[in-house]
């Protein structure tokens, strides 16, 4: 069981999480609870970080910030105490989380579960911080944004648990952003794949790593909600089902920018050259695009995140005679639309239905990237809600729910 921020945001929700747990536990489950930092914790010690220092050392900074989950976990093991429960609250080195070195950003190397599973035999709640692990050279690590999930994810595989439920403040996810489409209904059964895919295009319902890591391990998911009792989305592998509709939702990205490279020279390695330098620099492209060259000269074009923009120009002008060509332009007013579902594998004119629509609605289509599963077009940020809304309605989602039910 893994409760967001959000969820132990006070006293009051704190307890009624304790509830949650006490209630699995009094029903024959064995329980481990990753917890996350109450509320905005975490962005409350980086910024007191940032009024100490204009550059904290990364080691420092995963000590001050792994702090707020263990405070989360010491107060829901004295509520579950005076529940009548036997809880044991530790942190990510103490539950045998290993990491690598890249401080604020670590990935799990393997867990070592051997003490947890001592705690469940005596019959104890175990709750585990999530976020955070110890490295190779024995610091203290974080996992980066959403490493909660991830926590809890890589707990559920290396406990082999029956299934991984995700707490949140939403019931579950969605055919769309609910605050964009109110049309939007909530899916009862999404694949791993779908989900991946949702949370690379967008969709904040739950950490892309997180995804990563379940369908690797194929650890079933429930997403649901901690304040209400309803069942939510569960994920899993692909099922016959998931391939009877086209289309299982939509997700959007409105903080994206485009940078793309006039005149660049058609030959092999400019772009080995390009993305090369781009990724020392620890910037994450996302779709490319080049012509076919003309005279010897090509237009090379790609998608950065907007906080990553003004590096990546800095990265293009540093190469210098590098990278010969006639000119870069950027735009940091775009926006990316996806849709996504299992059904595409086998059935044409997705693309060619999207694509109708849009031009219906008068969005100029920038640049296109698809895999088996998805469809992304990259528009004008000011298009991106008025194209989820037509999609939405153009491939009838509002009815998702009840066709994955059947």
């Amino acid at each position: 069981m893994k409760f967001g921020g959000s969820s132990v945001a006070d006293a009051e929700k704190i307890r009624n999480v304790a509830g949650r747990i006490a209630a699995a536990r009094e029903q024959g489950d064995d329980v481990v609870a990753v917890l996350s930092a109450m509320g905005k914790t975490t962005d409350g010690l980086v910024a007191l970080a940032d009024e100490i220092s204009q550059s904290p050392a990364p080691r420092e900074m995963d000590m001050l910030l792994s702090t707020g989950e263990r405070v989360s976990c010491a107060l829901m093991a004295m509520a579950l105490h005076d529940l009548g429960h036997d809880a044991a609250s530790f942190t990510g080195s103490q539950a045998g989380i290993l990491t690598d070195t890249a401080h604020t950003k670590a990935k799990i190397i393997e867990i070592n579960p051997q003490r947890l599973l001592e705690q469940l035999g005596e019959g104890h709640v175990v709750l585990v911080a999530g976020f955070q692990g110890m490295s190779t050279d024995r610091n203290v690590t974080t996992l980066g944004r959403g490493g909660s999930d991830t926590t809890a994810v890589a707990l559920a595989a290396a406990l082999d648990a029956e299934v991984c439920e995700i707490y949140t403040d939403v019931t579950g996810v969605f055919t769309a952003d609910p605050r964009i489409e109110p049309g939007a209904t909530k899916l009862p059964l999404i694949s791993h794949e779908e989900m991946l895919e949702m949370a690379a295009s967008g969709s904040k319902v739950l950490a892309l790593r997180s995804v990563e890591v379940a369908r690797l391990h194929d650890v079933p998911l429930h997403v649901r909600s901690s304040f209400a009792p309803d069942e939510g989305t569960w994920i899993t592998k692909e099922t016959p089902m998931m391939e009877r509709a086209f289309v299982s939702g939509i997700a959007h990205k409105s903080d994206e920018a485009k940078v793309a490279l006039l005149g660049v020279e058609d030959q092999p390695g400019v772009a080995a050259t390009v993305f090369t330098a781009l990724a020392d620099a620890h910037i994450n492209v996302d779709t490319i695009i080049q012509n076919v060259g003309v005279d010897g000269r090509a237009d090379l074009s790609f998608t950065v995140p907007l906080p990553d923009l003004r590096k990546a120009l800095e990265v293009i002008e540093g190469m210098g005679d590098r990278l010969p060509h006639r000119e870069t332009i950027s735009d940091d007013q775009i926006g990316k639309v996806s849709l996504i579902g299992e059904g595409m594998r086998s059935n044409p004119g997705i693309a060619a239905l999207m694509f109708r629509v849009l031009a219906a609605e008068g969005i100029n289509i920038q640049m296109i990237d698809t895999s088996t599963i998805r469809i992304t077009v990259v528009i004008a940020r000011g298009e991106v809600e008025r194209a989820v809304r037509a999609l939405h309605e153009a491939f009838d989602l509002a009815s998702e729910a009840e066709r994955r039910s059947v």
